[in-house]
């Protein structure tokens, strides 16, 4: 019995030692540059101030009224779409059109909150969607005159949609996205 009790009683007193703690939890931490704007030039009646990070601006298809516009940003594997339209009488439709696109994220959005934008001594007036959740886009927005210029836009991923994954991004992205909104110019 001795025999047996030893051993046993060797190993209790081994075994006991310090309480396992749980690890600390990690997190990603992702560093980007520090955003530095310059005036986009683009043969549009409109201007805004661009960040330097993202590619030379291209515009991808232009009709009479309408032209579409892609701002890349390769080493964020994101594009933020830009549409310009001429109003015609149909700010309304165009209105529409634009808050009806941020609703068709609502299937899979967590939240949708939204921001008013005026500057009046610009005649710059808009909305701003932020879009929380595994959705495709993660913010979009519109800016008007309310009388002749209409520029939608919305921030795509390149990446499967992973709310916790694009965040970082997103939120500096957002920033680049207010910068626009702030700094469209109408031509005349």
């Amino acid at each position: 019995m001795k025999r047996i009790a030893l051993p046993i009683l060797s190993l209790l007193l081994l075994g006991c030692g310090n309480d396992p703690l749980p690890k600390p939890k990690g997190y990603l931490r992702l560093e980007y540059p520090k955003a530095v704007y310059k005036k986009a030039v683009i043969p549009l009646p409109f201007s805004f101030e661009k960040n330097k990070l993202s590619e030379p601006i291209k515009t991808v298809k232009s009709t009479a009224t309408t032209h579409g516009i892609d701002v890349k940003y390769p080493s964020l594997n994101a594009t933020i779409y830009l549409t310009y339209k001429e109003v015609h009488n149909n700010l309304d439709s165009l209105l529409r059109d634009a808050q009806n696109l941020t609703q068709k994220h609502t299937i899979k959005a967590d939240e949708i909150s939204q921001g008013e934008f005026i500057n009046a001594e610009n005649r710059a007036y808009g909305m701003l969607y932020e879009i929380g959740g595994d959705a495709a886009s993660q913010s979009q927005f519109y800016v008007t005159d309310s009388t002749t210029h209409f520029l939608s836009g919305s921030l795509y991923f390149y990446a499967k949609p992973n709310y916790d994954s694009i965040y970082p991004a997103a939120e500096y992205l957002k920033k680049d996205i207010k910068r626009i909104m702030e700094t469209v110019r109408w031509k005349e």
